[in-house]
């Protein structure tokens, strides 16, 4: 199966799985997402695959066994790359359209020191700065979790001092309900979009 877009059926099933997260919608309506979900999503990633790897596509189905929120369905299903330990790229669909991403969603302690020891360091810490304003120029937004406080050893008038709070670093870019997300154009649109991103990625995996 080729790549043709995702259908407007994608976004109104998580819309209505937003309303009703139940089993009795989801038996009822797995067709739809067999249909107009998985399907075009693997043929997206299929498309893919040669260049930036084989993907692993998530379960639909919540852990709830420690979570308040019981609901069983995700209401977004989204696709991961890797590169490194929880580094990589990654693509959704859900009720408010399309959205991709890139970089490490968690590291370990040792791993974070690491990248912090980068991002202290004049020319890697400036290297990354670039890579991450000319991606935000260019329409992504940088995000990930971040210390409120200033990391143990570092001083709170660091010139990258937002950079060295970060646990995580993600850029994302939506592209929400565009008509571009239910045609075969959008095979190259994330294609272009995840090749800007890799000289960021390469940054991560190299420092980390």
């Amino acid at each position: 199966m080729s790549f043709t877009g995702f259908p407007a059926a994608a976004l109104d099933f998580y819309d209505d799985l937003e309303m009703d997260n139940s089993k009795t919608f989801w038996t009822a309506n797995k067709h739809v997402y067999e249909e107009s979900v998985r399907a075009p999503m693997v043929a997206l990633l299929t498309a893919l695959e040669e260049e930036f790897g084989a993907a692993k596509i998530f379960r639909p189905y919540r852990d709830v066994r420690f979570a308040k929120d019981k609901t069983p369905y995700k209401t977004a299903q989204g696709a991961f790359i890797a590169l490194g330990p929880a580094t990589g790229w990654y693509v959704q669909v859900s009720a408010p359209g399309v959205r991709v991403g890139a970089g490490f969603y968690e590291a370990s302690a040792d791993r974070l020191a690491r990248i912090r020891t980068a991002i202290d360091e004049e020319r890697r810490g400036s290297e990354l700065e670039k890579l991450l304003a000319d991606l935000q120029t260019d329409g992504w937004e940088l995000g990930g979790d971040r210390l409120k406080t200033t990391p143990r050893g570092y001083d709170a008038g660091h010139p990258r001092i937002e950079l060295l709070r970060h646990k995580s670093m993600t850029l994302g870019k939506s592209y929400g309900f565009e008509p571009i997300i239910h045609s075969s154009e959008l095979v190259d649109e994330i294609r272009r979009d995840w090749r800007a991103t890799a000289p960021f990625l390469d940054w991560v995996t190299a420092n980390a």
